[in-house]
């Protein structure tokens, strides 16, 4: 097992293995669980893994830019770009990715309550565990944040932090269709100075390993390795969502949609 963070991590992690949700109701669940994990005695620390609905979120570091796809294309596709309240770039989502959302206060995890720097350090660890699980070479890059494989970013990472709390994570393509992933510039431009143009675009794992690769067996990888990488003493896994998505509410603020 890893070494356990400073401090020792006390609380157990909850997981939630959920399905298809869309991007305003994942909003809303988010903020929820945010605040829920942030009250004293509250929720403890949170991994949801789920599936978007197609869309294209464009974090922080992300512009209109990086999307190589005309507004008549992106009508046509029924595609939306959102920017969001996360780090990174542009991502595009859909069927064959996973999403990786934690949500914890970062003193329950064992780390100081302003050091992001060693709790990213930690989260990209567990990514690259998990995807080398799935017999797929992965490794790190000092340039840019994610995990990069022989055909390029294979999981993307995008958090944000607020009061101490940590929400959001990053996304993994196991087995997507690639064709739309070679437009959309994951890896910002000021990021990728330096690197080959296909590192900055999504591939998957079954592009790298050349063979098919079981959603579920990346889902329980992906568990495994982050319960190992933050030390928790135990997991309690569940099906379906923390919260009921049928009660999440409109769009919220921290987002706008734009096409073009």
């Amino acid at each position: 097992m890893s070494e356990t963070p400073s401090g020792g991590v006390q609380r157990p992690l909850s997981v939630w293995l959920a399905g298809r949700i869309g991007l305003d109701a994942y909003w809303t669940m988010a903020e929820r669980l945010a605040w829920e994990v942030s009250e004293p005695s509250g929720r403890p620390p949170t991994l949801v893994l789920y599936e978007l609905d197609p869309v294209i979120t464009i974090g922080r570091l992300g512009s209109r830019t990086d999307v190589d796809l005309t507004d008549d294309e992106l009508r046509s596709r029924r595609l939306e770009i959102r920017f969001v309240g996360r780090g990174g770039g542009a991502v595009l989502h859909g069927p064959g990715q996973v999403g990786i959302a934690l949500f914890a206060k970062l003193e329950d995890l064992g780390f100081g309550r302003y050091d992001v720097g060693s709790y990213l350090e930690r989260f990209e660890t567990g990514l690259e565990g998990a995807v080398r699980a799935l017999r797929c070479g992965a490794a790190r890059d000092s340039r840019a944040h994610g995990i990069f494989g022989r055909t390029g970013l294979l999981a993307a990472v995008g958090i944000a932090v607020r009061r101490g709390v940590v929400r959001h994570g990053g996304f993994l393509n196991v087995q997507p269709a690639l064709e739309l992933f070679h437009r959309v510039r994951t890896v910002p431009v000021a990021a990728a100075a330096g690197m080959r143009t296909m590192q900055a675009a999504m591939s998957s794992v079954e592009a790298d390993v050349q063979r098919k690769v079981r959603l579920q067996d990346a889902r329980s990888a992906l568990v495994q390795h982050l319960v190992d990488v933050f030390g928790f003493p135990q997991s309690h896994i569940q099906s379906g969502f923390p919260v009921p998505i049928r009660d999440t509410g409109p769009s919220h603020p921290e987002f706008v949609s734009r096409v073009g």
